[in-house]
């Protein structure tokens, strides 16, 4: 009898501990397998056909109470509507955003800060308006587009205060 009383509350807790094993198990696999992110995209090829590929010089200014940054800007767009953009300062990599598809990701400081997902890119990122306003298109969010001569422009937010001034070369 003696020994019965002590098997009870060992087994007793060994059932708590399955039972939370699996229930955490359950919820583990419930939110790994819960939703399918975007991964990150490949290389683009800009020798395929249908990539226009363009360069030229940009200053970009993220917030009011940041310095400017200035340096070489490389867009690529395609045909089919894909985009890659390349801001550096050598040997820096500033800012690259790129869109394929369906996936868009964006990765700033050599990929110390990055973001991807799918469907439309973030209306609050520059490097997403710049290649739909130079196309004369619909830019969204607080974004003003201002065309300063034939290869010069100036996208800015007045409500968050960045500013993306440059000019590409053809």
């Amino acid at each position: 009898m003696c020994c019965e009383i002590l098997k009870r509350p060992i087994e007793t807790e060994m059932v708590r501990a399955s039972r939370l094993i699996f229930i955490f198990s359950v919820l583990l696999l419930f939110f790994c397998a819960g939703c399918r992110t975007a991964s990150p995209l490949p290389s683009a090829d800009f020798s395929a056909p249908g990539w226009r590929v363009q360069q030229g010089q940009a200053v970009w200014k993220p917030a009011p109470d940041r310095p400017e940054l200035a340096g070489d800007l490389l867009l690529a767009t395609n045909v089919n509507g894909n985009c890659f953009l390349q801001f550096s300062k050598m040997p820096f990599l500033l800012a690259t955003a790129q869109v394929s598809g369906n996936q868009w990701q964006i990765e700033f400081g050599g990929d110390k800060y990055s973001r991807h997902g799918r469907g439309t890119p973030p209306a609050h990122f520059a490097w997403f308006q710049l290649p739909r306003a130079l196309r004369d298109e619909n830019i969204g969010g607080n974004w003003r587009f201002i065309r300063v001569e034939t290869n010069s422009w100036r996208l800015e937010n007045p409500r968050t205060g960045e500013i993306l001034e440059g000019e590409i070369f053809q």
